[in-house]
Order: C-alpha cells, then sequence, then structure tokens
C-alpha cells in the first residue's frame, strides 16, 4: 500500500466575507479555506479542514462573535471538507490522515469529521492550542477536537526540502514544513504532484498572492491583520522571505496560501 498522492483535488472549505471590504481597496472582497484532498491507494489525507460541520450547524457561535463580525463566514454545509469528499464519491471514513497547517479555528473546524483519521501537526502548534497564552485564546476552539483526535505531533527536526527542514508527516511524498511566525508551531504541508513537481501549501505564512511576490504587495488592512494576529514578527518575516525566494527560484514548486482566492481559482481546475 502507498500514501503517494495519485490525484490531488483543491477545495475551498470556507467563504469568508471580511467586513472591510466595504472600505475600496482594503481587503479583498473574499478569502477562502483552501483545502487538498490528496487520493492514495492507501486512503485519503486532507490538508488543512476548514470550518465543519458542527460549526455550520450551530450557526457561527462556536466559533464567537468577534470572529463572524470581523471575518465574515459563510457557514455552508456543502462547503464543509466532509460534504465535498461524499460529493466526490468518497466514503469519510477512507480519510486517514489530516494534515494541518496550524489549528486556528477557520484550519481545524471539520477535524471531528473525520474522528478515525490520525492528525498530524507540529508538536509546538499542539502545546500552543492545548495550553494557550492569553492572547491566543480567540484563535483556538478547543471544541473542534473534543471529540479527542488522534494526534500525531512532529518535532522540527528532519530533512532538508528546497532549504527547509521538513519532516516526513506522510510518508516520503507529504511532508510537513515548520514556518513558525503566524502561530508558535504553524508550518507549510509540501505534497509531491503525480505529474511531477510539488506544491507547498504555505497556510497562513502570508494571506495575498503578491506577499510572495519581490517586491511585496498586499492590501493594506489584511497586511495589518497579519501583523495583528502574529506570534512571533521576526520569525514570520524570515520565513515570509523565504517563500519569496522559493517562489522566485523553483519552478517545480507551486507556492499557495490557504487564503487567497485567486490562487485557489488559479488551481481548482489543476488536474493531477
Amino acid at each position: 500500500m502507498s500514501l503517494t498522492p495519485t490525484r490531488i483535488h483543491h477545495l475551498t472549505c470556507a467563504t469568508l466575507c471580511p467586513s472591510l471590504r466595504r472600505v475600496p481597496g482594503l481587503v479583498p472582497d473574499q478569502l477562502v479555506a483552501h483545502v487538498l484532498l490528496l487520493e492514495t491507494a492507501e486512503g485519503l489525507v486532507l490538508v488543512d479542514s476548514g470550518f465543519g460541520t458542527d460549526d455550520v450547524a450551530q450557526g457561527g457561535r462556536r466559533l464567537g462573535r468577534a470572529f463572524v463580525a470581523g471575518v465574515g463566514p459563510r457557514l455552508d454545509l456543502a462547503q464543509t471538507a466532509l460534504h465535498q469528499v461524499r460529493a466526490l464519491g468518497h466514503d469519510p471514513a477512507d480519510v486517514r490522515h489530516v494534515v494541518l497547517t496550524h489549528l486556528d479555528l477557520d484550519h481545524a473546524g471539520g477535524l471531528a469529521d473525520f474522528p478515525d483519521a490520525q492528525v498530524h501537526l507540529h508538536r509546538a502548534e499542539l502545546a500552543a492550542a492545548l495550553n494557550p497564552r492569553l492572547r491566543e485564546r480567540q484563535r483556538y476552539v478547543a471544541a473542534q477536537w473534543e471529540h479527542g483526535p488522534r494526534w500525531q505531533p512532529h518535532d522540527a527536526g528532519g530533512e532538508d526540502w528546497c532549504g527547509f527542514t521538513a519532516v516526513r508527516a506522510v510518508g516520503d511524498d507529504v511532508l510537513l514544513v515548520p514556518l513558525p511566525g503566524h502561530t508558535r508551531g504553524h508550518s507549510g504541508v509540501a505534497v509531491r504532484r503525480p505529474s511531477g513537481g510539488w506544491f507547498l501549501h504555505a497556510g497562513d505564512a502570508y494571506f495575498f498572492h503578491g506577499d510572495k511576490k519581490r517586491p511585496r504587495s498586499c492590501p493594506p488592512g489584511l497586511r495589518s491583520f497579519q501583523v495583528m494576529v502574529q506570534a512571533d514578527r521576526t520569525a514570520r518575516l524570515v520565513n515570509l522571505e523565504r517563500l519569496q525566494e522559493l517562489h522566485a527560484t523553483r519552478d517545480d514548486v507551486t507556492v499557495f496560501c490557504a487564503h487567497d482566492r485567486a490562487e485557489f481559482l488559479a488551481l481548482e481546475g489543476v488536474t493531477d
């Protein structure tokens, strides 16, 4: 049996309509929650999980008033990973692994929909979520993992991948790439493409497609938001520079973040 991806699907498991969109040019009108579904011979693998069915069922109450008011999630059962896995003809029980960039509430909500899956993440991220500091408490919603996930934490040490330290999360073809800064244990997830090369899901290491370019461009409201929620400014900026370098120099690596709608639309129809 093999966990090498034979097909990769690009899903959006949330639509976000920030309240600041009413001010022209401040933030994009819409953001997404870019999730990967990997088909392998041994089962299915999710990279991130977006909002889950319980988040939708509770009408956003579980996510908190401040988040709902500021970020404006459109809670739609059809967008949950569970429903999209079914729509693609798969049994949700076949999701064997979930690999998380981090445990923010818009990335971890779907965990309870796949209770038997192993959940891979950086050990520092799990520690932060289970014992959050005062200013971290709003970003983590413990109810999203009260079912008791099968945590598989990974340490930072590992092997070289394109100049980054990487850890084999799910075999040789799905790697956890530590990119701390947005949160204490934030990571990217590198996935080998069946057609050749790699995808790097950079999570929330940046928020806008212009962030990964030189010179950098980003709507001012979104740029300020990244500063406001960062756990470690120095680490975040260092990793952003490294991602810019990777994007500029490696044609075999496609870098994208979790929330940029233009990046998602460019990849949505890609068949791998």
